[in-house]
């Protein structure tokens, strides 16, 4: 299979640039910039992109990559810090730039490179640094510029090095996914081949060599992404694969039973449903910090799964839905910022009593899970299913966790989902939830005053998860819901809505 390297030096945008190459049809991955040249050999690209990131190039203790990359022969796109640094090593230098951009700016190419083939010679970029290439070494020239910045684009046509001071990777940036696709296609000769339909039977194959003639326990939360990851080892392994589906009693409302339903109804598995309110609830008593509640619950799932294993007999792996984003956010090495904790990563503990853990969906990001899940055979209502972390509402209550506060979020929450489905907006909105904060506040209700919680309401629109802005839901439909909630919940006498966009927010609050 043709794949790309994508090096990454801390970029807000990194897994962007990696979502937007596969949109192409191209499969990659990311790897931190100081991944081995061996490595990189023995991972075989077929080209290799450079992100951007926060460091300025000439400082002393900037990233830096080992200068044989260059001689590889491969075709390399620098983007940002990514160009800069392929300048600095290759005979040019960079500056701080006289006149930073930042936002939409507009850029002219002069017409003569394979990397802006068919494009507009005028269109609106995205623009975000204060450093620039000042000049360049023997190959290259520059093939596009803006009033600010005489090489915005670059090129080494004998050698296929390319780069870009703009971000293709971004929506904003007009032209972006055209130039990413002439880097591929027409630079490097790759075809678009990367879908879940050509996937498919790579996945079970692959699940099939590496679970060989064992039997796996998987974790069922019931989200899209545990489904999926069921129906892929099911279709693998049949029989030998046992779902878990552990209640933690941080589920939304009648999630519980409506997850059990569907996954028996439609895939016709045997689950094994444990209820451990009691047992979560106790181990989160008293903990207020984001964390360590993702850290707890991830190592109590864990320890329920090896219980429940050790009931059903032997078991050698332990499946989860882990995604692509999840291992991104979580931490790479290198560069890359912990965005936060997921449980399903960086929760687990460090003793598990099997042979392996085993994640099926790990290069993938969303919408491809769902792709795969509709190749798979799952229904539509299950794959469409609203996106749910892993520590449930423990991660949508703000402070210290009791059943009176879980009670009074499933109720809003329900609330705000049936509005959102009436208004036929359940499809548009990416996702949509409410968030019980730790604020109080003095309300009037009728002729009593009131001292009660102040409730959040989250809805962002988005391609990938790793970028999202926040939905401009109608008025009116926000008036119903606040006064649904007010009136309906008891304990919740003011609302608000989140109107802050990731970044530099995240879509969950905690």
């Amino acid at each position: 299979m043709e794949k790309v390297l994508v090096l990454d030096f801390g970029g807000q945008y990194n897994l962007l640039v990696a979502r937007r190459v596969r949109e192409c049809g191209v499969y990659c991955e990311i790897k931190p910039y100081n991944m081995p040249l061996d490595e990189i050999r023995a991972f075989a690209p077929n080209a290799i992109i450079f992100t951007g990131g926060p460091a300025t190039v000439f400082e002393e203790d900037a990233p830096r990559l080992d200068p044989a990359i260059f001689e590889m022969g491969l075709p390399i796109l620098g983007i940002c810090y990514g160009q800069q640094l392929m300048i600095q090593e290759l005979g040019g230098s960079c500056r701080k730039a006289e006149v930073r951009e930042y936002g939409k700016v507009e850029l002219t190419h002069d017409g003569s490179s394979e990397l802006f083939f068919g494009i507009e010679p005028t269109s609106v970029y995205w623009m975000s640094h204060g450093v620039e290439v000042e000049s360049v070494g023997a190959g290259f020239r520059a093939i596009a510029h803006t009033k600010g910045c005489v090489y915005a684009a670059i090129e080494n046509k004998e050698k296929k090095l390319y780069g870009v001071q703009f971000h293709p990777e971004v929506l904003h940036t007009v032209y972006g996914t055209e130039i990413l696709k002439n880097f591929l296609y027409r630079i490097c000769g790759l075809k678009n081949e990367w879908t879940m339909a050509n996937y498919v039977g790579e996945a079970i194959a692959e699940c099939r060599a590496k679970v060989g003639s064992g039997s796996v326990l998987l974790a069922l939360s019931g989200g899209v992404d545990s489904a999926v990851a069921a129906a892929l080892l099911y279709r693998a392994v049949g029989e030998r694969l046992t779902c878990i589906f552990v209640d933690h009693g941080l589920l939304r409302k009648n999630e519980g039973d409506e997850v059990e339903h569907a996954m028996k109804e439609t895939l016709g598995m045997n689950i094994v449903r444990v209820n451990a309110q009691d047992r979560f609830l106790s181990k989160l008593a008293g903990v207020t910090e984001p964390e360590r509640k993702r850290k707890i619950i991830g190592e109590e799932f864990i320890r329920i799964f090896e219980s429940e294993a050790k009931k059903i007999g032997k078991v050698d792996f332990l499946a989860q839905g882990t995604i692509y984003p999840d291992v991104v956010e979580s931490g790479m090495g290198g560069k890359s910022t912990v965005i936060k904790s997921h449980h399903n990563v960086g929760g687990l503990p460090d003793c598990v009593d099997f042979k392996e853990i085993i994640e099926p969906l790990r290069r993938l990001f969303k919408d491809e899970v769902r792709q795969l899940g509709i190749e798979l055979g799952l229904p539509e209502n299950l794959v469409w299913r609203q996106p749910f972390p892993g520590p449930g509402l423990a991660i949508r209550i703000i402070g210290d966790i009791t059943e009176e506060k879980l009670s009074i979020l499933r109720d809003a929450d329900a609330i705000f989902r049936e509005e959102i489905a009436k208004a036929g907006l359940d499809r548009s909105v990416n996702q949509y939830f409410a968030v019980l904060t730790d604020l109080r506040s003095v309300g009037v209700m009728g002729d009593d005053r009131t001292y009660d919680y102040t409730l959040a309401l989250r809805a962002v629109e988005t391609q990938d998860f790793m970028t999202a802005d926040w939905s401009r839901l109608p008025y009116e439909l926000l008036d119903t819901v606040s006064r649904r909630i007010v009136g309906e919940v008891k304990h919740i006498n003011r609302i608000c809505y989140d109107i802050t966009s990731k970044p530099p927010a995240t879509v969950e609050w905690e």
